[in-house]
């Protein structure tokens, strides 16, 4: 070919050399984006998987320091079923949050696991009950507690607010693992 305005020849391996850099450009776009939206789910798996385990030392806290809160005549958690309700929530979320963890080990090390839309829905609905339940449990233990402070701040009282924390930051990590699982949910394809 020739140049109109300058007469001399046009390369003719200019015009392929664009093509193949464009199309190479575009291949390499394509699998940067996947390498970035696996990552990003990589991030989602190991995020909710911290939170969960988050949620089990903070429920198994909640749960033993209220438990071991007996101190002889009235200040005895099993007195108040506030306090006992706080315990069994936070067992309840001990016990959740294991066999979730457990059932995210059994994953990666290539087990079998629930069909993944299933699975999603479990993640999802559990951590939306068991993060409902530790709210109210920790608000049933609040007033009671806020009225014995008033009247006396001893171990029994102090035992009692430093289990609602742990409640309370147990809650957190349920709630946002929540989160993740409904994102994850909401991005599965139904087809």
């Amino acid at each position: 070919m020739a140049d109109v305005e300058k007469g001399g020849p046009v390369p003719a391996a200019a015009p392929a050399e664009g093509a193949d850099a464009a199309a190479g450009g575009r291949s390499a776009g394509v699998v940067g984006a996947a390498l970035r939206r696996w990552r990003a789910q990589d991030v989602l798996e190991r995020s909710g998987s911290a939170l969960r385990a988050g949620a089990w030392a903070l429920s198994l806290l909640a749960f033993l320091v209220m438990a071991c809160n007996e101190h002889g005549d009235w200040k005895q958690f099993d007195r108040y079923e506030e306090y006992r309700y706080i315990v069994a929530v936070g067992l309840l979320a001990f016990i959740y949050t294991t066999l979730q963890l457990l059932r995210h080990g059994v994953r990666l090390t290539g087990g079998q696991d629930l069909q993944p839309k299933t699975g999603l829905l479990v993640d999802f609905a559990g951590d939306q009950v068991t993060a409902y339940l530790m709210m109210s449990a920790l608000s049933a233990a609040i007033p009671i507690t806020n009225r014995m402070r008033e009247g006396t701040d001893n171990v029994f009282t102090g035992s009692s607010a430093a289990s609602i924390s742990m409640a309370f930051f147990a809650f957190v990590c349920l709630a946002l693992s929540a989160l993740i699982s409904g994102f994850k949910l909401a991005k599965q394809t139904y087809i």
